[in-house]
Parts: C-alpha cells; structure tokens; sequence
C-alpha cells in the first residue's frame, strides 16, 4: 500500500494484533471487548506518535546511561496509562506493561519484518578496471 492512509491503516492492524497476543500471553493485560481494544490501540497509537518522542529527549541521559532500557521503561509507562485511561482494557500493573510493551515490540518488529517488500534494488556497479575515454567528461 502506498497511500498513506492505508499505510496508518496497517500500522494499527499490526498494533491491534500486538495488543491481542499481549493479552493472551502476558497475565495481567485483558480487555472485555473489540471496542475497548480498538480505543486502546487507537490511544497507544496517539501516545506513541506524541508522547514517546517527547520522553524520549527529556530522558534521553537515562535512556544513555541504561544502554537503552530505559525505552522499555517508557513503553511501559504508556502501555500502563492506556490501562487506567481506557475503560474495559486491564494492565494490572508495572511488570505487566512491560511484559506487554516488549510483546507488543517484538510482534511490530515480526510483522512490519514480514510486510516489507524488499523494493527494487540499485543497479550493480561494474566491475574490473574502467577503459580510458569511457563515461568520464574532462573539461
């Protein structure tokens, strides 16, 4: 797909998918509808688009100073505050969201791995010694 529309369309399929293995596999994270899952997904999404870069650059010597954990621990957060704000979506607590956001991370890694199309490759240089007089211009 190449609109952006069905490009975002995608992106939320594969969260939505992400957030249902998490409530499956982690203990803790549950939701009681598909309405509660699509506002979870449609409100980490927003979090993720606006407030993740944020916290990003405000932590960014923590995120230094812990080789990069502390990314998990902001995909936590957020995947705990979409818990308390959407109601019918359950995160039981801190190690749930990371649990679940490191699911989460891993299923966007797999899938957006698997929908990827490698797209056309650059032509290959030529090999061995160039003859003189060739594409060169002298001026």
């Amino acid at each position: 797909m190449n609109s952006p529309f069905g490009q975002l369309l995608v992106r939320w399929m594969i969260l939505a998918i992400g957030v249902v293995i998490a409530a499956h596999v982690v203990t803790g994270i549950h939701y009681s509808d598909p309405g509660a899952l699509i506002m979870a997904v449609l409100l980490l999404s927003f979090f993720n688009a606006i407030l993740r870069p944020v916290l990003v650059l405000f932590t960014l010597p923590f995120i230094i100073f812990t080789m990069g954990l502390g990314i998990v621990v902001i995909n936590a957060i957020l995947f705990f505050f979409v818990g308390r704000l959407v109601e019918g979506f359950t995160v039981a607590g801190f190690w749930p969201a990371v649990w679940g956001s490191l699911v989460l991370s891993l299923t966007n890694m797999v899938l957006n791995g698997l929908m990827r199309s490698p797209g056309p490759r650059p032509p290959a240089a030529p090999k061995g010694p160039q003859a003189p007089g060739g594409d060169v211009i002298d001026i």
